[in-house]
């Protein structure tokens, strides 16, 4: 499990490289941006014991926890929003007993399996993981109230930009709709931008766990500037953007290259993000 330390650095160290690289190579020191100060709220701090320790208990599924029936019908519609017409007719005919996977429902495993063959190097595991986590948080209530409060702790009256990658973007967008955050009286009031990376956010059916069921996704914040920053070859984010989904949205799309598209790392490197943190427009 990766700690918010490890994480936290990890995070500064890519969007310090994207800064630095966005900077002119002539431009003295004195003219160059600052990095901004990165704060890194992680989920596993909400799982510690009383001694601070991580608990061995979970907050969010993994490879050896169970499906629900819920929870495999969201992964199975998800999945669907992804394959065209004919990979779903075609998934129909996979046999799933070829992967020896017997923890995953077969239904599942027929989708992954078509999906893979479009998306391969184990991409549509990753998306997969990440949609039994955003599950997770959209069905249960007092974890999400729980999650928020945590983000929460680490928005002040200096945070000027809040930035989402993967599941955070879900949980980032639930705090400005419900105007938890970056609203009069609010923490985080100085929020001016909203940055979604690599989210999931496009995906009908994610939608339709956030309630959406007809419109667009939108911010009741009509001041927040909101950038998203996808990955073609990212199928997390459905390889797609959210223009076409979501009001007042710019889409930047970035090559993260083929081995992890869906890093936050390389997300936070990159140029647009780099250009929304430091205020050097887009």
């Amino acid at each position: 499990m990766t700690s918010q330390r490890e994480l936290t650095k990890s995070w500064r160290d890519a969007l310090e490289r994207g800064v630095n690289e966005l900077q002119s190579p002539i431009a003295l020191s004195a003219d160059k941006a600052p990095v901004p100060t990165l704060r890194v709220p992680h989920w596993s701090a909400l799982l510690a014991d009383d001694d601070g320790r991580l608990s061995t208990r979970e907050g969010l599924p993994g490879e050896t926890t169970p499906y629900t029936a819920d929870e495999e019908t969201f992964v199975v519609q998800a999945l669907d929003d992804l394959l065209t017409p004919q990979e779903r007719a075609d998934a129909e005919h996979v046999d799933p007993t070829t992967l020896g996977v017997i923890k995953v429902p077969a239904r599942i495993t027929q989708r992954a399996m078509t999906l893979d063959r479009r998306k391969p190097g184990g991409l549509v595991s990753k998306l997969i993981r990440v949609l039994r986590e955003v599950h997770t948080y959209l069905t249960d209530p007092d974890l999400a109230r729980n999650v928020r409060k945590h983000v929460l702790q680490d928005a002040d009256e200096h945070t000027t930009v809040l930035i989402g990658h993967s599941l955070g973007s879900v949980i980032a967008y639930d705090l400005l709709r419900y105007e938890e955050i970056a609203a009069p009286g609010t923490a985080g009031a100085a929020v001016h931008t909203f940055v979604t990376c690599g989210s999931p956010l496009a995906i009908p059916t994610v939608q339709r766990g956030l309630g959406i069921e007809e419109g667009r996704l939108a911010l009741s914040t009509p001041h927040i500037r909101w950038i998203n920053v996808f990955d073609p070859g990212d199928v997390v984010t459905g390889g797609a953007g959210l223009v076409l989904t979501a009001d007042r949205v710019t889409d930047f799309a970035v090559s993260n290259g083929v081995r992890d598209p869906h890093a936050a790392t390389r997300y936070l490197r990159t140029t647009p993000v780099a250009r929304a943190v430091t205020h050097a427009g887009s």
